[in-house]
């Protein structure tokens, strides 16, 4: 599982000219989901993406987590982030999960960091998205828990 954390002051996804999700203040997570990943993969990344220490202190430290300054996440679910160029330059999308596979794994993901406290907006999945942000900092992770166990 993959994820592309931003630290914003403000985000929205739309898709046609419907608002699906809107934040202020806090992380937007493009997250894909690649084959072979289970809910530990999302237990990782939502326990990691929740206490992630990205935001300013009274000192200028990043020092805080989202929960810590009361943001918000928006989750757009993004297969393209296990897009493989080696060979030539059409992606090949083999390594990302079927989109059951993928549905059932983003909402667990969902389900995890709302139940961390943390109000969550998410896009539409399977959908063609308009994404807008507004990068704070710019503040931008990349996270993976293949790397981590």
């Amino acid at each position: 599982m993959r994820a592309v954390v931003q630290r914003v002051s403000r985000a929205h996804v739309t898709v046609g000219h419907e608002l699906v999700g809107k934040i202020k203040h806090g992380l937007l997570v493009l997250l894909a989901i690649a084959q072979g990943d289970r809910e530990s993969d999302a237990d990782y990344l939502s326990e990691k993406i929740v206490g992630l220490r990205i935001f300013q202190d009274e000192a200028g430290k990043m020092n805080k987590s989202v929960a810590d300054v009361a943001g918000e996440l928006l989750v757009v679910s993004q297969f393209t982030l296990y897009g493989d160029v080696r060979r030539g330059k059409r992606p090949s999308f083999d390594a990302a999960a079927s989109p059951d596979s993928a549905r059932t794994l983003c909402e667990y993901f969902v389900r995890r960091v709302r139940a961390a406290g943390i109000r969550c907006e998410t896009g539409r999945f399977q959908e063609m998205m308009q994404v807008e942000l507004v990068n704070d900092g710019p503040v931008t992770i990349l996270l993976d828990s293949s790397k981590a166990f």
